[in-house]
């Protein structure tokens, strides 16, 4: 076979690679999209400019992470130079469909050097900070990471994150090496490498050395090899965050975007008991067309909002949430990052169901009890400090209070001391057991 059909058979291998790729993608992402649908409405488009601010501020400026300062610098190296450098695939895209070697390189003149070598050094942030994070969770075991001190965190949550940074350090080494087997090969004029004269570049050409011993055959299988890799890699690993908690690359977005605007003690009260309560105190007249009150509290996951379901599909797993949380610390039950991931494991189970019964798939499982217990919702001070420790504006703590009201008030299922506090709330107006007029008795003693 000669070069030319070799040449053509890599583009049509390329294109059905890249085709399949994209088809997968876009069928997950509507997946997906259609599983948060599942939630209730929840108007999010008032104030669209404080919005656009926020979602700059906490997912574009990663201004959160820097609660941290040495971790928040490393893993803004990963994200801006992962996504920088990514911006190369628009140049491996093109000489993939035609066939071309460095089709950017001729238009960008001098400039295109420059812009290479400065991906390469972003590529070596990115495996200095990719292998730092290995250390901290598989050496350092800190503990909001390791499963032998989280167990949300056993099995495949730590493999998942693992398996990112191991994938990552290869992406981008192969970058790397394939920029050092392309020197050495315009080096030598060998064929169309001969044509598109770049040099070295800053970090690649410290691999030369070991490079340059092999033959132009091997060098050149070498740079195909690392240029396939690189690019079938960064499709598969755009479909595989898809199935994986580092969906929050794309979705803290979003999520900022449709952040909640209130105060964070704000609580959301249910629009028809408030209405109930002013009826009784002669606050509001009942209108004659009722609507019927629908479920207190959440349930499952149809009893939440579309926002609830994508804060799950949007949690880092980064357990700072649960690290802040004082009923964790204190022993309790409750991690606010399990409750996050039980509601995206209860979304995943019903994908399944999806996948094998259609979309009428129904079982008896539920969120509230089958996926996230009472102890863990009883244990929850409502502090709120899961909410203001998240770096992508979660709430954990919305999707508590729902299921907590839904135990409270349709399975009357609160504790001996709740119900003592709802007694006296109802009949003194206060929690504590004394009249409203014996109130400030112990002011005038």
């Amino acid at each position: 076979m000669n070069s030319d059909s070799m040449a053509y058979l890599q583009q049509v291998l390329f294109l059905i690679i890249f085709g399949a790729a994209a088809y997968l993608i876009a069928r997950r992402i509507v997946f997906i999209k259609k599983t948060i649908q599942l939630g209730k409405a929840d108007d999010r488009t008032d104030q669209p400019g404080v919005r656009l601010k926020t979602m700059l501020r906490i997912a574009f400026g990663q201004k959160k992470m820097f609660d941290q300062p040495i971790v928040g610098l490393l893993h803004f190296l990963v994200y801006a130079g992962f996504i920088l450098i990514n911006i190369e695939i628009l140049e491996i895209i093109i000489d993939g469909l035609f066939g071309t070697h460095r089709v950017l390189a001729k238009p960008l003149g001098s400039f295109y050097p420059i812009i290479i070598n400065f991906f390469e050094v972003l590529a070596l942030g990115v495996i200095i900070a990719c292998v730092v994070f290995l250390i901290r969770r598989n050496i350092l075991k800190i503990g909001r990471l390791h499963p032998s001190k989280s167990k949300e965190m056993k099995g495949w949550p730590a493999m998942d994150a693992n398996l990112i940074l191991i994938f990552e350090i290869a992406l981008m080494m192969a970058f790397l090496k394939m920029n050092a087997a392309d020197s050495i090969l315009q080096s030598r004029g060998v064929g169309h490498f001969a044509e598109t004269q770049t040099g070295s570049f800053v970090i690649s050409s410290w691999l030369a050395p070991f490079m340059e011993p092999f033959s132009s055959d091997i060098l050149q299988f070498t740079e195909r090899g690392a240029w396939w890799f690189h690019i079938v890699g960064i499709l598969f690993f755009a479909l595989y965050v898809t199935y994986s908690k580092h969906l929050h690359i794309g979705l803290a977005f979003p999520n900022t975007y449709f952040a909640d605007l209130k105060p964070r003690g704000q609580m959301s009260n249910m629009p028809a008991v408030t209405k109930e309560v002013k009826i009784m105190m002669e606050l509001e007249q009942p209108s004659e067309n009722e609507e019927e009150v629908g479920r207190f509290g959440a349930k499952d996951v149809e009893d939440l909002s579309w926002k609830n379901l994508m804060d799950a599909y949007s949690c880092t797993e980064c357990g700072r949430c649960t690290s802040q949380c004082p009923a964790n610390i204190t022993g309790k039950a409750l991690s606010p990052r399990k409750i996050m991931m039980s509601t995206r494991d209860r979304l995943e189970d019903i994908q399944k169901g999806w996948l094998q019964n259609g979309y009428d798939f129904k079982d008896e499982k539920s969120l509230n009890g089958d996926y996230i217990t009472e102890e863990e919702l009883l244990a929850c001070t409502s502090c709120n400090a899961c909410v203001e420790a998240c770096p992508v504006l979660i709430n954990p703590l919305d999707i508590i209070l729902q299921l907590r009201r839904y135990n409270v008030m349709e399975e009357s299922k609160a504790p001996q001391s709740w119900n003592m506090m709802f007694q006296n709330l109802e009949t003194n107006m206060a929690p504590w057991k004394f009249s409203p007029d014996d109130r400030m008795k112990w002011a005038s003693e």
